[in-house]
């Protein structure tokens, strides 16, 4: 089964959130007070959302700050599954084998 790569939080706010409602990013920074130069990061997947302005995106578009903390921290787990999973099943011995030994 093919995997598909992980969708940044950048990508949704622009598709579901700015393109769907015709807003601009400078009117998003503007009215929310994001930096604009970091909004543009997230938007192009370079930067994550931090709590603050997960706050700040929940306070403008009405949602909650839990849901884009939640899309980022899923975003940061399926990236480092991908690119760590393997080397960490290598490295790390689960529990439960060290006490089936005994």
């Amino acid at each position: 089964m093919a995997r598909f790569a992980p969708i940044h939080p950048g990508e949704i706010l622009k598709t579901e959130f700015l393109d769907a409602l015709g807003i601009t990013p400078y009117m998003l920074a503007k009215h929310s007070g994001i930096d604009k130069g970091n909004l543009s990061r997230i938007i192009n997947g370079k930067s994550a959302i931090s709590a603050n302005t997960a706050l700040r995106l929940a306070r403008f578009f009405a949602t909650s700050p839990d849901s884009w903390m939640n899309l980022q921290s899923h975003y940061d787990l399926e990236m480092a599954k991908h690119c760590s999973m393997r080397r960490i099943e290598q490295e790390v011995q689960s529990y439960a084998s060290l006490i089936q030994d005994d």
